[in-house]
């Protein structure tokens, strides 16, 4: 139920188009990108990469001007034809074109660059997994976060890869 009698302004979808802090995509972006992506993964394979910051201090949430420093060097490893979002507080979503091995080296590569930049204490965790068009892209997401809890578990460093389920 509405509060007022009349929309005070228009509701615009543009309102959600980039994260005040990175300026990034937001989690909904994402998961737009992700079900239009995977329509055509078996002609052309892709792989969601999830990557989570680590702090060694006190928890506390990372100072704005920190996350913008990531998020930059993020950006500019990002190739042409490969996407960049901000997913969570503390986590950055790459949808990577390319099979999961491959997508495994760049998440090294990219948690590699998190501890290489120069913030203090600051590392960084991945969880991947792959497109395909039979699971929605809240179901890729989950996937790739379980896999990221896994990795941030063990600490700063590790990237995990979801390979299916054993039954």
């Amino acid at each position: 139920m509405p509060i007022a009698l009349n929309p005070v302004a228009p509701e615009s979808s543009q309102l959600d188009a980039a994260d005040a802090i990175t300026l990034l995509p937001p989690r909904a972006a994402l998961f737009d990108r992700i079900s239009e992506r995977a329509v055509s993964t078996d002609r052309a394979p892709a792989t969601l990469v999830l990557i989570g910051l680590l702090r060694r201090d006190t928890g506390w949430p990372m100072p704005g001007s920190q996350l913008d420093q990531i998020a930059a060097m993020f950006s500019r490893s990002v190739r042409g034809d490969d996407w960049l979002a901000r997913s969570g507080p503390a986590e950055f979503a790459f949808l990577l074109n390319g099979l999961s091995p491959d997508a495994e080296i760049a998440a090294h590569r990219l948690v590699d660059a998190v501890a290489n930049e120069g913030v203090p204490g600051l590392t960084a965790a991945a969880g991947i997994a792959g497109l395909s068009p039979e699971a929605p892209a809240g179901e890729v997401h989950r996937r790739a976060t379980l896999c990221l809890t896994a990795a941030r578990s063990v600490g700063g460093g590790q990237v995990i890869r979801y390979s299916g389920t054993r039954r």
